[in-house]
């Protein structure tokens, strides 16, 4: 599994804005965590899913995915999120898709202690706690 392309895959479905994106508020860190202990049966699923939209990305792109244009990621995420993919998948498009979205949405908005949701800033973010100066 490429770290690029999951950065990349994580960062277009939470990108930054006023608060940090997936990557840099820990999901990446959160999702390696989870794939060595709770979901560690799920893993070789896992890397599966990200090889293959590296596939597709260079399928339908002739680039990786973390170089293609923000449109061109959300476009190929919607397409594989409903089983439209044009290489062949090991895993089920649609089943992967439906994974990474909760596991990255949990490593966004969970606990800091699970390796998530770095400095609570999405907790900042949706006023659950207040940032502090320190």
């Amino acid at each position: 599994m490429n770290p690029e392309t999951l950065r990349a895959v994580v960062d277009c479905l939470i990108p930054s804005d006023d608060f940090p994106g997936a990557y840099e508020a820990g999901v990446c860190d959160y999702l390696e965590r989870l794939l060595q202990t709770d979901l560690a049966n799920e893993a070789e699923f896992f890397h599966a899913g990200i090889d293959a939209i590296e596939a597709e990305a260079l399928v339908r792109f002739d680039t990786p995915f973390a170089k293609l244009s923000p449109t061109e990621q959300s476009s190929l995420l919607a397409a594989i999120e409903v089983g439209k993919v044009e290489t062949s998948w090991s895993v089920p498009p649609s089943r992967f898709f439906e994974m990474l979205v909760n596991t990255t949405i949990e490593g966004y908005y969970s606990e800091p202690q699970q390796g998530g949701n770095r400095g609570a800033i999405s907790w900042v973010m949706t006023g659950f706690e207040e940032l502090s100066d320190s």
